[in-house]
């Protein structure tokens, strides 16, 4: 037998071997969940109404709430982890937990390393300034210096980076050039640098309109700009890829709670307002 043909009988027995232990392994996450009764879900800790930690020191929001649900529905209890962000949507999770429910947004890049079974809702993403701001619309925060979360799709956007592949997500446009782009390891930190005064660390930072609405709630002295949003964000539950069984299975669960009205009401619940549809 010659040295090429060894190697080509070798490739050929490899590649059987990989399609057979992908076939043994298929379903295993959807199995260990439900043998288990427990599905390990990857959220933030400090991302509020999503997720954040409460009074009695547990986590909450609606986030915690949907994945809630979701476990329930798989004859589940949901076990929440948190690791670092950045870890979540590098994929790769090696049973390390089952699925992420993060509010996360199904971009380009990440759907190489992820899949997402199914988006649960959108939510607007704004700028805000200090209440004290002359800066009212977008075409004023051109070189200005803009906060936002690392690793994000907020950070996407301000760099003019920002590519969704989502069905009825409404146009945008990456229409402001800032001086400076300041980044942040959580969604707390833009918010907290910019309610130190207009101009002292930050001029402007882009958020979730929810989670800028709800420090204002908090006493933060910040408002959105008196313009549209700068794009609306898809959000989606994502799981490791490759795993079709799990994914059929979680597309199925959350067209359910679209069906029986029970995002509607968490949403209604968490935002004051229904943001299971695109507007």
């Amino acid at each position: 037998m010659t040295l090429l043909k060894s190697l080509c009988l070798g490739a050929v027995a490899l590649g059987a071997l990989a399609i057979s232990n992908g076939a043994a392994n298929a379903g295993a996450t959807l199995d260990r969940i439900t043998q288990k009764k427990e599905m390990v879900v990857a959220t933030a800790a400090n991302w509020p109404p999503q997720s954040f930690m409460n009074k009695d020191n547990q986590l909450d929001g609606f986030d915690v709430e949907v994945a809630k649900e979701i476990a329930k529905r798989l004859g589940a209890t949901a076990r929440f982890i948190t690791p670092e962000w950045g870890i979540i949507t590098a994929g790769n999770w090696n049973g390390r937990w089952d699925i992420s429910v993060g509010s996360m947004t199904p971009t380009t890049g990440r759907t190489r390393v992820l899949d997402f079974p199914a988006i649960y809702y959108y939510t607007p993403y704004v700028f805000a300034v200090h209440k004290t701001s002359k800066l009212d619309n977008r075409a004023a925060l051109n070189g200005k210096t803009i906060g936002v979360e690392g690793g994000t799709t907020s950070e996407d956007y301000i760099n003019g980076k920002l590519k969704i592949d989502a069905v009825g997500v409404p146009e945008f446009t990456a229409d402001v050039k800032p001086g400076t782009v300041k980044t942040y390891g959580d969604s707390v930190g833009p918010l907290d640098d910019l309610r130190l005064g207009d101009g002292v660390r930050v001029d402007a930072i882009v958020s979730a309109l929810p989670t800028v609405e709800a420090a204002v709630k908090r006493g933060y002295p910040i408002r959105a700009i008196n313009d549209k949003p700068a794009y609306h964000e898809p959000l989606a539950i994502a799981i490791d890829k490759g795993d079709a069984e799990l994914n059929a299975k979680l597309t199925e669960i959350v067209a359910a709670l679209k069906a029986d009205g029970t995002l509607k009401s968490l949403s209604e619940k968490w935002y004051g307002m229904d943001y299971t549809v695109a507007k």
